[in-house]
């Protein structure tokens, strides 16, 4: 095993690299699908044994660069994180990229789009295997380079160029961190992340908090949380890719993979604050919007705060485990309303779709399904990580706050999941567009159908889920369910009264939430300030004192008593000529007596 494992690592990633290196040929995009689903089927050959065994191995090139401190080596690091999720990656990759030969067949440039999705998968791929600090960092940037590429992909659109701009620069400043840490621990430790965990009680507080800015900017945590749902202007496909297995999971996969440095009582503090306050605050104003994509996005940086809330509760195994059951709900949820949104000609607005079960029923069915499985229902995959993780925290007696502000999220995401499921599926439908479902759009989908249902039952299996056995009162133990269900019920007694209420406006909570809260914040009031004092600063400042001063009237200043000193000269005429004149006048008196 210990030869198959990184012998099959080296097969996965080098045929990822030959598929993006190689010219496309006239099968290039069904030769790249296949080779996604062979590789996956490879990946899952060390599964077996690590079920069992939380077995490691490292495995490194010769030194590529000398220096006296450090040898940088390429060096992969296989253990149950790398190889629990290389697997989904890939399942999720090869769905997504069947369905784009579907989806992006008009596009003149479909070869090059799947060229891009698959080096994204390399990227992130990069990331998992990471032995060293230089290398992460090589993944981590390249899947910012890919998300900024995928999102603007429609460049004619100026709101693309707009959404994968923000997208670049708030990663950019989360990459801060990163690159800080990265120094800090360049001059204080060691870059290789295993030699950085043996001695992980000596780290300093600064390097945690720049993989804190990392993991906010990456993973898009209140603050830096924006351009996620403005990455909606990008194709569909690149929607379900970047918000499941790639770019914003790899934040939390940071904090995941370097957790015991983030030994830290104030630091476990600050990633259970903002991960509390990221889901509540996501899925409140999930509730706001209408339009489909932008909800399921704001229910993925909902998810990811509750990722956050369990890193800050010392859980990384469970965060790790619901980052893989969400990949396969979240991947579905997108790539079932891109069908829907392809099919109604791009009608994105959840008011202007209905009756969808009767004319899409296969779509129908397998969004409900994910929807379900976000929500939290019992036996499907995202109740299993959910419900351990909302258990887990009551059981917790720090995090009261914590656990209250959780649960209003869990109810507000039930709310949003049945807004989506009565809104498009149900009533009566309000749009002319007909049509039949392909087996080229419902096999990616059923295949994603049925991980969602099966991966919690899975992980079951695995030491994934190995929770501490406490005994607790049937109320704490059915909170989530009941949230849950609280939610549902509450979302469709609302839609059932206010269908046929005359339009209001909205109220202040509902338009601060619908405007993405902060999203005014960081893109108008801070940029006119920042305009506003640029202005001064070059008008005012520059114009008006700086070059005054130091220009003609500094240079009148200082030469005026220059020339005073030198010259008995004052130019001033009238009095020169009046002294003359009284001069002459009083000399030719004088002289004529």
């Amino acid at each position: 095993m210990n030869l198959i494992m990184p012998t099959i690592l080296l097969t996965i990633m080098l045929s990822l690299i030959m598929s993006v290196l190689q010219q496309p040929t006239l099968h290039f995009l069904s030769t790249t699908k296949n080779k996604l689903m062979l590789l996956f089927l490879i990946s899952l050959i060390p599964l077996n044994h690590l079920a069992h065994n939380n077995s490691e191995l490292t495995m490194s090139s010769t030194p590529l660069i000398l220096t006296p401190t450090e040898n940088i080596t390429i060096t992969m690091y296989m253990d149950t994180l790398s190889l629990f999720f290389i697997p989904t990656a890939l399942f999720i990759t090869w769905s997504i990229t069947e369905f784009s030969i579907w989806y992006m067949s008009t596009d003149p440039n479909i070869n090059k789009f799947i060229k891009y999705l698959t080096t994204f998968l390399i990227a992130m791929l990069t990331i998992i295997t990471a032995n060293s600090m230089y290398q992460l960092l090589i993944g981590w940037e390249g899947v910012g380079i890919m998300s900024f590429l995928l999102i603007g992909w429609w460049s004619g659109r100026s709101d693309a160029n707009t959404a994968a701009l923000q997208a670049i620069i708030y990663n950019r400043i989360g990459d801060i961190g990163l690159i800080m840490t990265t120094a800090w621990l360049m001059s204080t430790s060691s870059l290789n992340i295993q030699e950085l965990l043996t001695m992980y009680e000596t780290t300093n507080f600064i390097p945690m908090m720049g993989l804190l800015a990392a993991a906010t900017g990456k993973s898009a945590q209140l603050g830096l949380h924006p351009w996620l749902p403005a990455a909606m202007e990008g194709p569909t496909p690149v929607s379900a890719l970047l918000h499941s297995s790639t770019m914003v999971v790899a934040g939390m996969f940071l904090l995941i993979r370097l957790h015991p440095i983030l030994h830290n009582k104030t630091m476990m503090t600050l990633c259970l604050i903002m991960g509390a306050t990221t889901t509540a605050f996501a899925a409140a104003a999930a509730t706001t919007h209408l339009d489909i994509k932008k909800i399921i996005a704001l229910s993925t940086t909902s998810q990811l705060g509750l990722m956050m809330t369990m890193i800050g509760l010392n859980q990384p195994t469970l965060a790790f485990l619901h980052m893989t059951t969400h990949s396969f709900f979240k991947a579905l949820l997108f790539l079932c309303s891109g069908s829907l949104i392809h099919h109604l000609k791009n009608e994105q607005d959840i008011r202007m779709m209905g009756n969808l079960l009767k004319t899409s029923p296969m779509t129908s069915s397998f969004m409900t399904i994910a929807s379900l499985s976000l929500m939290g229902m019992p036996f499907l995959s995202g109740f299993y990580s959910k419900d351990t993780i909302i258990e887990v925290m009551t059981n917790s007696h720090i995090n009261s706050w914590a656990l209250m502000i959780t649960l209003i999220a869990t109810a507000l995401s039930a709310s949003y999941s049945m807004q989506i499921i009565l809104m498009t599926m149900t009533k009566y439908t309000r749009t002319n567009n007909i049509y039949t479902e392909e087996k080229s759009t419902t096999y990616p989908l059923m295949r994603l159908t049925l991980m969602s249902i099966l991966a919690g039952t899975m992980t079951k299996l695995t030491n994934l889920q190995t929770t501490t056995m406490v005994t607790m009162p049937k109320t704490i133990k059915m909170a989530a369910l009941l949230a849950t269900l609280l939610g549902a019920t509450l979302s469709k007694d609302l839609i059932h009264l206010t269908t046929h209420m005359t339009p209001k406006k909205l109220n202040k909570l509902n338009l601060f939430l619908n405007q993405l809260a902060f999203f005014n914040i960081p893109h108008r009031s801070l940029t006119m300030l920042t305009l506003k004092m640029s202005q001064h600063t070059s008008t005012e400042l520059v114009d008006l004192w700086t070059l005054e001063n130091w220009g003609p009237t500094g240079m009148s200043n200082m030469i005026t008593p220059m020339i005073h000193l030198s010259t008995q000269q004052k130019n001033m005429i009238k009095n020169y000529m009046t002294t003359f004149t009284l001069t002459m006048f009083l000399s030719i008196m004088i002289l004529s007596e």
